[in-house]
């Protein structure tokens, strides 16, 4: 079954390349790029079995076991724009083809100096006859990183201007995983990806420490109040423990001074670092929206892309730029 599945996603990333993609990189002279083109499709492939998955499962969960019931769903409509253009390629090839001029130019020159990445089997030849144990690894050392990025993004007044606009949903759902300022996703992609050249992510790897990551910001951010248990809720970011990081307002005295609950995948992050707080009750979700023009973006695409970019220039203008805070 495995093998039937593979061999059909092989023929379906074939059959869409040599019939839609290869003969307009052709004809719009970017012969050179063909490769880039084929290893797009795949990923635009595994963004829609991502949805798939997504939606299948997560889905139902919020319509049996809601966190929160609503009169209407349409302020989740723009967190679904957000996520199609993210999952079907759209955002993510922008960015790759923006940065691909950047990372050929490193790539081609520590080659040139012999400044080749190590790989995590090269430091530990033993693992290479164990993938599981070195991807397990790659995944602790990326969500590190990740908890730390995402913590940043709360702390630096900067940063907030665009990551505030992810948290201004009240209407949290498995979409919401997805709404973010562009400006907010490129810099996530140079960080996630940056580091994996760092440390020698094998491209087999590259792929499925991205999707299992991305898989689980959407089952964090599902509006359930199905949770993993007492133990469970510690043990991996779920519905629950997320909920508080998208929370309102927290409980005087239990509160990380910029949010609390960064951790994408691991909660022991937050436990090592002191930003975890967790309760049995469900809370609702957003941030204090206190002028017009917050207001008026809430639900629209454009208004929020360019909200994000005029509240970054204030942050950044300002003479006493403060911290970002919840």
């Amino acid at each position: 079954m495995i093998n039937f599945l593979t061999d059909l996603f092989v023929a379906t990333q074939g059959w869409l390349f040599d019939r839609m993609v290869q003969p307009v990189l052709f004809a719009l002279g970017l012969a050179s790029y063909v490769e880039m083109g084929f290893e797009g499709i795949e990923f635009v492939l595994i963004g829609i079995l991502e949805l798939a998955i997504a939606y299948s499962i997560m889905r139902p969960l919020e319509a049996l076991w809601p966190a929160e019931r609503w009169s209407g769903r349409k302020a989740v409509r723009v967190d679904v724009l957000y996520t199609l253009l993210n999952r079907l390629g759209i955002i993510p090839l922008a960015v790759f083809a923006l940065l691909a001029p950047a990372f050929m130019a490193v790539d081609g020159w520590l080659r040139f100096h012999d400044m080749i990445p190590q790989q995590l089997e090269d430091w530990l030849p033993s693992l290479d006859t164990h993938p599981l144990v070195s991807f397990v690894i790659y995944l602790l050392i990326l969500d590190f990183a990740e908890y730390w990025r995402h913590r940043l993004s709360h702390t630096f007044a900067w940063w907030w201007a665009l990551h505030g606009i992810h948290h201004s949903q009240r209407q949290m759902s498995f979409w919401t995983d997805s709404r973010n300022h562009l400006l907010d996703d490129l810099i996530a992609g140079v960080w996630f990806a940056g580091l994996s050249l760092v440390i020698g992510v094998p491209p087999g790897h590259f792929i499925g420490l991205l999707v299992t990551l991305r898989l689980v910001e959407n089952l964090s951010h599902t509006n359930t109040r199905l949770g993993f248990g007492r133990l469970g809720d510690y043990l991996i970011v779920g519905p629950r423990y997320h909920r508080w990081h998208h929370a309102l307002d927290l409980p005087p005295g239990k509160r990380y001074r910029h949010g609390c609950n960064f951790a994408i995948l691991f909660p022991f992050w937050d436990a090592l670092f002191g930003t975890l707080h967790l309760e049995e009750r469900l809370p609702p979700t957003g941030i204090h929206e206190d002028s017009a023009e917050v207001l008026a973006a809430r639900d629209d695409f454009w208004l929020q892309q360019k909200l994000g970019l005029v509240l970054l220039w204030r942050a950044l203008s300002t003479r006493h730029p403060g911290s970002g805070a919840l």
